[in-house]
């Protein structure tokens, strides 16, 4: 069986994302050991953005879940999220940016990280028991063996739910299927976290101002 998704969603309360999302990581290295559950922690103030050419992941699964974190000026903060899991993922052309906004004398600055530009998928980035958390996504999208209104505790095909203080209804709503394909990514995310995450060919840079141009979309 499969499912092809294009378009767009934007969270504007809370309900789970149809289609997965992808990609990629604010840290720049191996946030967790391999195998372990992926880690809950308290997200930052600002999303970031991340495109993508190609992704191919095998045993993914998503649920909705709750990410509580901060504002930029210490608040308290709350954003719903479907979290998106992956037993293994590859991605080709992977793109991330973050902006800072408002620094004294030089603006907004923005973040940018490139890596997996190449057609030889042992160049590519490759991350194992990978998890993102999404509120915005568009893709073309086919998946494998779908299944589609599982309760999120039996979703078996994926890495399973992070566990480890994560706010999520184990009885709720979640989807899962052995494969997913999908391109021509864009989508913004709060947190993700991996088992392991290497991104061949990184390049990092940072860039006075943000938007078109400068961030990945």
């Amino acid at each position: 069986m499969e499912s092809q998704v294009r378009g767009g969603t934007r969270w504007k309360r809370f309900a789970v994302v149809m289609v997965p999302s992808v990609a990629a990581t604010a840290c720049i290295g191996v946030a967790l050991a391999q195998g372990a559950l992926a880690a809950s922690f308290s997200v930052s103030g600002q999303s970031f953005k991340v495109t993508a050419q190609e992704l191919h992941g095998k045993g993914f699964a998503q649920y909705g879940a709750i990410d509580q974190g901060y504002t930029l000026s210490g608040g308290k903060s709350a954003h719903p999220v479907a979290v998106s899991a992956f037993n293994t993922a590859t991605i080709q052309k992977m793109c991330q940016s973050v902006v800072t906004p408002d620094i004294p004398i030089l603006g907004d600055v923005t973040l940018r990280l490139e890596a997996g530009d190449s057609t030889d998928e042992a160049k590519q980035v490759q991350a194992e028991r990978l998890y993102i958390d999404v509120d915005t996504l568009d893709a073309d999208a086919t998946f494998h063996n779908i299944d589609i209104g599982v309760a999120a505790k039996d979703a078996s095909k994926g890495p399973g739910m992070k566990g480890n203080g994560e706010q999520a209804n184990p009885f709720g709503f979640a989807q899962q299927a052995e494969s997913a394909d999908l391109s021509n990514v864009k989508q913004t995310a709060w947190a993700t976290t991996a088992g392991t995450f290497k991104l061949s060919g990184l390049h990092m840079s940072l860039h006075r101002g943000s938007g078109a141009g400068i961030e990945c979309y």
